[in-house]
């Protein structure tokens, strides 16, 4: 199966002349109703009224009262509203059609749903349910997530089913299994505000999470020591109090470094680790081999300033460390996590007043997302699809025999492998664009076009979906209702502000339908998200991720629920109808179902693990051929592979193009300046961009946005190496070399301005 061709300004050239009036601010007429619900990008999750008229969404006003945001909003935020009415939005279903000046012809929607169950059918009877693999998306409703999990484990029977969550939290969250036994941030951000000290490792809060700066904002007002640990100088970081310049991938020997100055001044709590944790002497006996010079050699930051950022931290009697993709896009990517637990729990603060241990979520529903089934390896409520127990229960909530639900499956990424090598066959996909997304990403077009049958489910044609067989047109999160867990672990809702135009489904419809066509409905005749949600509550209960108690009503009247929330007294087994949910984590006295009031963590014995952070050096690191650091990430106004961003005008205004980050010095050296073309060239590949001089950068580091498919795609350059544990790629470190190109690339050539 070839892939069709894309023209790569296409969606560029569509921006402009359908968003100029509302760019404007031409909406003359008054919205009808104002919807309370949430912006549609990252885990944050902030709070938004949506005004609507004529079902179409023409603008919003602060949700003031809600309690994350009190109405701020970042610039996605607003102007999310901008999208859809975008010309690019699915009003039919799209089958494959070389023939056709789009490469693809509309069809009825019940026949597209008709063609794909008949090629499901196909290639299961020919190859065995394993033949087909399931893609979801966490940015998904948590109520989609969940069918869907279902959806492959019950209708398909096949093991293969992973998500895009696997390029965000999945690092984190194998760190928080290990050291926790429970995978949530410990606290409400307003915990913030008061404490003395807040570490922030590996997170451009003020262009990724910019509600969460204002938190930091608001803590360093009340006197609060800000360190900032990354190779950028990023906004947040030019105000700090300390900043760290670690270079890529070496996040692990730093903290061991730190834990190393804390142990040796006496700066830990003997008292917490002797009583609370396991595991401290084997994390003290590595540490004391990274003393202060050695962390200052090998990470490249001033001894002078690990040993301020090991006092700050271990003389605090409060603190909050947050990090995120920075420490966890590696090939070490769990130990880097390892690292900061391991800080937070020698400090003995953990539970404390003011004192917190955080993930920075990327998406949408990055924590909702993984909890309740579409991750490989896990069913509802956070369960082990290894452990007989946990599928015995979920199996008998979905209706089926334990021996009938498949094992585990594999990662997104070897997912990819197992379509090159011709084990899976076919591919579901739902709002996820791993062309653009995924690391070495000419591999995964090339895989692509290996598939027997391929259909995707968006909104948008987005760069994937150019190789389908079939596009079925889903839904915008403002087209239907549901749940979502936002960063702090806080259960919100959802709510519907528009019709789906068109012939588009909601995406759970579209499920259901697939299984009514494969003639497997059996648990598949949901008739809102709702009821998803009350049969959702059911199979999480007992779980650690235990939703039981939350109800949408809850929701509503708290502005949210904090899990676990239980719908039974984990003590008496005695109903608890009013439990208002979790806000803190690990506070003295508090009760977990797994430590059955043994202790606060989520083991049997009740106490946290310390867990050796190993620093390896990076897969694919710098060397003679290949002598700088080549490390990705966001811009404020691009979001993930710009399949929503790249579409609201004012957005791409803000930031057209990716360009290459450099320092001056570098620049210098390479007879580069800025504005002018550069090749930046690693194993896999080259690109050509604009350079940007800035001092906020490392000289031996370059840096490159992520959000633009084709020839200005950063993944077309990134490393395939993954995590051993948590399997997320290596995105933030490479080895690459940079020249001065001799002009523009071919994608931009014919907007040069003629000589």
């Amino acid at each position: 199966m070839a892939t069709l061709p894309v023209d790569d300004l296409a969606i560029t050239r569509a921006f402009g002349p359908h968003l100029s009036a509302r760019t404007r601010g031409n909406t003359s007429d008054e919205p009808e109703r104002l919807v309370k619900t949430h912006c549609c990008f990252c885990g944050q999750q902030c709070g938004i009224q949506l005004k609507v008229r004529h079902n179409e969404v023409i603008g919003f006003e602060p949700w003031e009262d809600f309690p994350f945001n009190r109405g701020m909003l970042c610039p996605k935020g607003v102007k999310r509203y901008l999208q859809g009415s975008h010309p690019d939005r699915l009003l039919t279903a799209l089958q494959r059609d070389p023939a056709a000046p789009s490469g693809f012809r509309a069809i009825p929607y019940a026949e597209a749903i008709e063609s794909a169950a008949r090629a499901i059918a196909r290639l299961q009877e020919q190859h065995g349910p394993a033949s087909i693999g399931v893609l979801g998306g966490a940015s998904l409703t948590t109520e989609k997530t969940y069918l869907l999990g279902k959806f492959a484990r019950v209708c398909l029977k096949t093991p293969y089913i992973d998500y895009n969550g696997r390029l965000c939290m999945v690092s984190a969250g194998a760190a928080n299994k290990k050291a926790f036994g429970i995978d949530r941030t410990t606290n409400p951000w307003s915990d913030m505000v008061g404490t003395e000290v807040i570490w922030i490792a590996g997170s451009n809060v003020a262009e990724c999470s910019p509600i969460t700066t204002n938190y930091i904002w608001q803590a360093r007002e009340m006197g609060a020591k800000v360190i900032v640990q990354d190779p950028r100088i990023t906004p947040i970081a030019r105000t700090c109090d300390l900043y760290l310049p670690v270079r890529p991938g070496r996040d692990a020997a730093l903290f061991a470094g730190v834990l190393q100055l804390m142990i040796e001044n006496g700066w830990i709590d003997p008292a917490f680790i002797e009583q609370e944790t396991v595991g401290f002497d084997e994390v003290a006996a590595y540490c004391r081999g990274w003393p202060a010079a050695r962390a200052a050699e090998v990470t490249g930051v001033p001894e002078r300033s690990i040993r301020q950022a090991a006092e700050l931290w271990g003389t605090a009697r409060s603190s909050f460390l947050l990090h995120a993709r920075g420490i966890e896009h590696h090939s070490n990517g769990v130990e880097n996590a390892l690292g900061t637990i391991n800080l937070v729990l020698a400090s003995g603060r953990i539970g404390k007043p003011k004192s917190g241990y955080g993930t920075i979520v990327g998406q949408a529903n990055g924590q909702g997302g993984r909890e309740h089934g579409q991750k490989c390896d896990q069913l509802p409520g956070w369960r082990d699809i290894r452990n007989p127990e946990h599928r015995r229960y979920i199996a008998s909530v979905w209706g089926v025999e334990e021996q009938d639900l498949p094992g585990a499956g594999v990662d997104a990424y070897e997912m990819f492998r197992k379509i090159d090598a011709g084990e899976i066959k076919g591919l579901v996909s739902i709002c996820f664009n791993p062309k653009v997304s995924l690391p070495d990403n000419q591999f995964v077009a090339r895989a692509l076009d290996k598939l027997d049958f391929y259909v995707a489910i968006d909104f948008f044609l987005n760069d994937t979906a150019y190789h389908a067989d079939l596009v079925l047109p889903g839904s915008l999160q403002e087209e239907d209702e549901g749940t979502v867990t936002q960063v702090e672990g806080r259960v919100i809702k959802i709510n519907k502000a528009v019709d789906c135009p068109g012939e588009a489904r909601r995406d759970w419809v579209v499920i259901q339908d697939l299984a009514r066509a494969l003639g497997r409905p059996k648990g598949f005749t949901f008739e809102s998200p709702r009821a998803i949600f009350e049969e959702l509550r059911i199979a999480s209960k007992g779980g650690v991720a235990d939703y039981s108690g939350i109800t949408y009503e809850k929701i509503e009247r708290q502005m949210g629920v904090f899990w676990p929330c239980y719908s039974e007294d984990p003590r008496t087994g005695a109903p608890t109808p009013d439990h208002q949910g979790t806000p803190r984590l690990f506070e003295p006295g508090s009760y977990n179902p797994v430590a059955k009031g043994a202790g606060r963590f989520y083991f049997p014995d009740g106490k946290a693990r310390f867990n050796v952070a190993d620093y390896r050096v990076p897969i694919d690191d710098v060397s003679d051929e290949y002598p700088l650091f080549l490390t990705t990430g966001r811009v404020v106004s691009q979001f993930l592979s710009g399949t929503q961003t790249r579409r609201i005008g004012p957005l791409v205004q803000h930031y057209p193009e990716p360009k290459i980050e450099l320092h001056p010095r570098l620049a210098a050296k390479l007879g580069i300046a800025d504005g002018e073309w550069a090749t930046c060239e690693t194993r896999r590949g080259a690109i050509t961009l604009r350079a940007m001089v800035v001092t906020t950068i490392r000289p031996d580091t370059l840096f490159i946005p992520y959000h633009w498919p084709g020839d200005k795609s950063a993944n077309r350059l990134t490393v395939a190496a993954q995590d051993p544990v948590s399997k997320i790629p290596q995105y933030k470190v490479c080895g690459c070399r940079l020249r001065r190109a001799d002009g523009p690339p071919t994608y931009a050539a014919e907007r040069e301005p003629q000589q």
